[in-house]
């Protein structure tokens, strides 16, 4: 039998030195690995790759969407604003879908999504 453990998005980057800095300082992600054109990000349990891509036609850096679900989501959105990574008006509560959430994009334009479920 096949045990399911994880996803791990891939985001693509343009310029792997500058997303990894950016994504230490603006979101708490640590870097635990670092090889020529990848990168592995974890902050508690959660990780997620950034692969260099060269921008050209046939090797395009494409935006992505990441989902983090959280629970106790207002610590986290005040943390954001604190490192400038979200402006105050960005969270919205009670969305007609049943959550709290926030969002933001990185300097790649990979839409970051950050949501918990309303009680």
């Amino acid at each position: 039998m096949t045990k399911l453990l994880a996803t791990i998005p891939v985001l693509s980057s343009a310029d792997l030195a500058r997303d990894v800095a950016w994504y230490a300082e603006k979101t708490g992600f640590r870097t635990i690995s670092n090889q020529e054109g990848y990168a592995i990000m974890q902050r508690e349990n959660l990780e997620f790759h950034l692969q260099w891509h060269h921008g050209t036609e046939d090797d395009p850096v494409l935006a992505g969407v990441m989902r983090i679900w959280v629970k106790g989501i207002l610590p986290l959105f005040e943390e954001l604003v604190q490192r400038g990574t979200v402006t105050p008006d960005k969270l919205r509560m009670g969305t007609e879908w049943g959550t709290n959430e926030f969002g933001f994009y990185d300097p790649n334009g990979n839409a970051i999504f950050v949501m918990e479920d309303v009680d």
